[in-house]
């Protein structure tokens, strides 16, 4: 009869967690899919990257909020039982309170390690493939990002403006700065004005057709100047300005280690990975801060359900039953806060 108690309780509380991360989750990836806009809007990468890209950051959401969704499931889990005098149909049947408490404290330890999974492989290797997207993208929805009217720079080291569109889809009026690096590493800049203008965007091409203008070169305050009356102007070759290289939350938790161990011996200067990741000593506190929030920080999982567990030990009869449940609300309240700030503290403090 215990076991099947036990089970029952375990089962209630994985209902009501799920339900309450998947519905915070949910509304937390709207929010940030809302804000994801921008690449589509201002950076100029097309709906499928965008849609891979917010999808495959829902991990990340689930493993930010999860210690604070057990906490809620669980104490409004035995608040209701104890009001509901669930509870004492437990200890009627000959369950002890210390055993429910051995009961629970197993349940968030298998918790902490779905955690430290989440959040030490899954999670990273979702962003990471999130952003190859970015990385991979050709910007395929680069007309969205054409507007008459507005400065356009969405795209690295190329500044458009264009006056307006015509009825048949010329543009009017464009001005093109391109900034770029010569072979000996100096800044060069092209400058066009062209009365008009069309955008040929396709799988295999993209650029402009530019007709009735001027091109103007400047290489070490060196101008050459020549009128055109058509010129193509390339645009394959420009990247957008979303950033590509990894985030420290994308980066296998592996290659963070080896990053760690190389500075204990004091060769960073052999770590070799510049693609994911650049070890040096400006960066190794927040590689620890990384490490930490994936290994440590589940750990206080075990100690929420500690926190909330002393609502056992009290009756609802209890006179100071309120005062205690509220108390220990604001504890494992003020237990998560102190879990975020210690991985912060312990990482600036050289630990």
């Amino acid at each position: 009869m215990k076991k099947l108690l036990f089970q029952k309780f375990i089962q209630h509380n994985i209902k009501i967690f799920s339900a309450i991360i998947f519905s915070i989750s949910s509304i937390v990836w709207i929010l940030q899919s809302i804000n994801f806009l921008d690449f589509v809007t201002e950076d100029g990468h097309g709906f499928k990257i965008y849609f891979y890209y917010t999808m495959l950051n829902f991990p990340k959401i689930i493993h930010q909020i999860l210690p604070f969704v057990f906490f809620i499931s669980l104490f409004y889990q035995i608040v209701r039982y104890e009001e509901n005098n669930q509870l004492l149909v437990y200890w009627i049947h000959g369950v002890k309170k210390i055993e429910l408490i051995n009961i629970i404290i197993i349940y968030s330890i298998l918790l902490a390690l779905a955690q430290i999974i989440l959040g030490g492989y899954i999670s990273p290797k979702f962003q990471d493939k999130a952003r190859s997207f970015i990385r991979n993208s050709n910007m395929d929805f680069f007309p969205s990002i054409v507007r008459p009217g507005k400065f356009v720079d969405a795209v690295q080291g190329l500044t458009i403006f264009i006056e307006k569109e015509n009825e048949i889809g010329f543009y009017e009026n464009i001005f093109l700065k391109d900034d770029f690096a010569s072979n000996k590493g100096e800044i060069k800049s092209q400058i066009i004005f062209a009365k008009k203008a069309k955008l040929i965007n396709t799988k295999e091409n993209r650029y402009f057709k530019l007709f009735d203008g001027k091109l103007i070169n400047i290489n070490n305050k060196k101008v050459d100047t020549f009128e055109f009356k058509s010129i193509d102007f390339d645009l394959s070759k420009f990247d957008t300005k979303t950033t590509t290289f990894p985030k420290i939350k994308e980066v296998n938790t592996i290659i963070l280690m080896r990053c760690i161990i190389y500075e204990h011996r004091n060769e960073l200067q052999k770590f070799i990975d510049k693609e994911y990741l650049t070890c040096n000593k400006d960066g190794i506190f927040e590689v620890r801060q990384e490490i930490l929030k994936r290994f440590v920080s589940p750990i206080y999982i075990i100690l929420i359900a500690l926190t909330v567990c002393m609502l056992i030990l009290k009756s609802k009869e209890n006179k100071e039953y309120a005062f205690i449940k509220n108390l220990l609300f604001i504890i494992t309240i003020f237990v998560i806060i102190i879990s975020e700030i210690s991985i912060r503290y312990s990482t600036s403090s050289g630990i």
